[in-house]
């Protein structure tokens, strides 16, 4: 005789709704109100000694030009390293350096349900390079070399709820992309793990619902790249009327963009790298564009090594992301692009509208200049519906600042039918195609939590 086997649900039907009354708790959640997290950043910046100072490329301990390739490494062989990435993407080519760390990482955020609100648990983290040091991060944010003890550091705090299965119930589990322009086929595993333990927060970190951290999305430089990554990554979809394009059609636009654009790109020495030189203080590229690899010095007293040196990527000037925002019959779209970069795995990703650098384009004539960049740069505040400064991962890049944006358009500026490459899309599409992996960009991404978290912006 055979026992009958158990069905699970192929989804949790409550779960949405769970996620919309933390979402809708703004002004307070369990013993923290969103009034008072300035004054808990503020005094975990306090509690501990944090100094970040520029040290010579050359002269950071622990890490050299490795004979021959010049690429930078670390003694251990482990965590990351500098190399070149010779790229070709529909003909148009170029090299420059790129940080290769093929370790797919933790981004993992902790709920519990407090009085029928879930919370989520929010770490105050110190990285390098972000501004202000300290920002929001997930409850575990960690490289593979990290969270196995290759710094020989303390152990990772609730580790445990992301590494042993059957710790608590999945919410969200997909492997994310970072930058494709600035790492080689980097993944992250962003997780949200919902726990039913009785759980003591350690001093520097806090319980927060969905709501109070959306409230702090308004905020400049508050919610880190990895917290805003893993919540876009949460089952939100908002039920819609209908949409411009179906989920099956979205999905067959995608799938032709990654076949049409021709992308090849290989991992070169450094020292090889064109239009790229090296000095005593850092790698900068002939006309002080895209980027400089530098050195730093780190003194963290509650990070797991409180002191070590590193590299870290510098972008040159402030970037721009922006979606551009339409109701088509009354349904909120936002216009996604297909963007082809060298460093992603799957080569094309959806990213906003405008993703870039605007000081990198400055020297050429409009026309080629990105689309809609333009647009977004002249738009009134009367158009903007969001805008605040947000850095990417202060890890691997210093003062990395963009200014995201959604900006509401015009039928004239932006239409039904808009450019190759360009299509309007739902946000409750792109949270659907932010359960899987390699759809949606970092910078997408972003936007995407700021659209789910916060009500009335659209």
């Amino acid at each position: 005789m055979t026992t009958a086997t158990q069905l699970a649900a192929r989804d949790d039907t409550r779960l949405p709704a769970r996620l919309e009354r933390s979402r809708r708790a703004v002004v307070a959640g369990t013993g923290m109100r969103t009034q008072d997290v300035d004054a808990w950043l503020a005094g975990r910046r306090q509690a501990h000694r944090f100094t970040v100072e520029r040290v010579p490329l050359e002269k950071i301990d622990g890490w050299s030009f490795e004979p021959g390739s010049g690429n930078v490494v670390h003694r251990s062989g482990r965590f990351f390293s500098v190399e070149g990435l010779d790229v070709a993407i529909d003909g148009r080519a170029w090299q420059q350096p790129i940080i290769v760390q093929p370790e797919v990482g933790i981004l993992g955020i902790l709920a519990k349900e407090f009085d029928g609100v879930l919370h989520f648990l929010m770490q105050a983290k110190m990285e390098p390079g972000n501004p202000g040091l300290l920002q929001l991060s997930p409850t575990v944010q960690a490289t593979y070399s990290n969270y196995t003890g290759v710094h020989r550091g303390a152990d990772v705090k609730y580790l445990e709820y992301f590494t042993r299965p059957g710790r608590g119930r999945v919410v969200a589990d997909v492997l994310q992309s970072e930058h494709g322009s600035w790492f080689l086929c980097k993944s992250n595993r962003n997780m949200i793990i919902e726990t039913f333990d009785e759980v003591r927060p350690d001093e520097d970190f806090c319980w927060l619902t969905l709501g109070q951290i959306g409230s702090l999305l308004r905020r400049d430089h508050v919610v880190n790249m990895d917290a805003r990554s893993v919540l876009a990554c949460a089952p939100m979809a908002p039920a819609e009327a209908g949409a411009v394009r179906s989920d099956t059609d979205v999905l067959s636009w995608f799938t032709n963009e990654r076949a049409r654009h021709e992308v090849r790109a290989r991992r070169i020495p450094l020292a090889e790298v064109s239009d790229w030189v090296r000095t005593e203080d850092h790698i900068r590229h002939v006309d002080n564009r895209y980027f400089r690899v530098g050195g730093v010095s780190v003194v963290a007293g509650n990070r797991e090594v409180t002191s070590w040196m590193q590299p870290l990527l510098e972008p040159v000037g402030v970037g721009l992301c922006a979606f551009l925002v339409r109701r088509f019959a009354g349904v909120v779209h936002l216009l996604v692009h297909a963007r082809a970069e060298g460093g992603l795995l799957d080569t094309v990703e959806l990213g906003p509208t405008v993703q870039c650098t605007p000081q990198n384009y400055a020297h050429l004539p409009e026309r080629e200049q990105p689309p809609f960049l333009d647009l977004v740069r002249r738009a009134g505040a009367d158009r903007i519906r969001y805008a605040a400064l947000h850095s990417d991962e202060g890890g691997r890049f210093h003062n990395a600042v963009s200014r995201c944006l959604l900006v509401a358009a015009t039928e004239a500026e932006a239409g039904a039918e808009p450019p190759p490459g360009f299509a309007w899309v739902t946000p409750g599409q792109l949270h659907s195609l932010a359960r899987h992996g390699h759809y949606l960009n970092m910078q997408a991404r972003t936007l995407l939590a700021v659209v789910g978290l916060l009500e009335g912006l659209l």
